[in-house]
């Protein structure tokens, strides 16, 4: 089963609590957009968003430019389905974030839990130069993935993990540090996860 099969085979099969990441309100993200008082008009991608719900809360925020890009098609459905109306108000692009070719640029990158999927060195650079092409200047890139304390694997799948430091070295050519934070996501299954989240601006 290739990447894109193992994720429409999870969506299709497991229901929004029966995975780890399921967070009814991302407190974490949002508490990102918050701080960084970007427009409302501002152009927001989330990346690997699958059926989250941080695209309804920044709906009510008042967000009007949002675009969810997930590698399943399932998790995109179930999130239009979802957001009844709403949804035609979103983008939705089915990719698969190690070789996605963005269509436009962004003020605020936003990835929780799917950078640390890619494990081989061409995929992940291929993601940051990415980043660096398509996002503005002094745009917003808010990255959140399992720590070096957290799971060494996720949804049977092997990932990378990351400490503060190794996030920033990934990205310090072309972004400047804002902040990272540690914060133990708890499961539906009554686990805790540890991730780090980290902020950066676009130089």
């Amino acid at each position: 089963m290739n990447k894109k099969e193992h994720w429409e085979n999870v969506f299709k099969t497991k229901t929004l609590n029966e995975v780890s990441w399921y967070e009814p309100i991302p407190e974490t993200s949002l508490s990102f957009f918050k701080e960084s008082n970007i427009s409302k008009s501002a152009k927001i991608i989330d990346i690997g968003g699958g059926d989250s719900f941080l695209v309804d809360h920044l709906l009510k925020l008042g967000y009007t430019d949002i675009t969810v890009l997930d590698i399943s098609e399932a998790a995109l459905e179930r999130a239009k389905l979802r957001l009844k109306g709403n949804a035609d108000n979103i983008k939705w692009i089915v990719a698969d974030a190690a070789n996605f070719l963005p269509p436009e640029n962004y003020d605020f990158w936003h990835d929780r839990a799917a950078f640390h999927f890619l494990t081989d060195e061409q995929s992940i650079s291929n993601y940051v130069k990415t980043v660096q092409k398509h996002l503005k200047k002094n745009g917003n890139l808010v990255i959140g993935t399992f720590s070096e304390n957290g799971p060494k694997k996720c949804s049977g799948l092997d990932i990378k993990q990351y400490s503060e430091s190794t996030m920033t070295n990934q990205f310090m050519g072309y972004f400047n540090k804002i902040k990272c934070i540690r914060i133990d996501h708890k499961t539906p299954f009554d686990t805790n996860q540890s991730f780090v989240f980290c902020w950066f601006r676009k130089k």
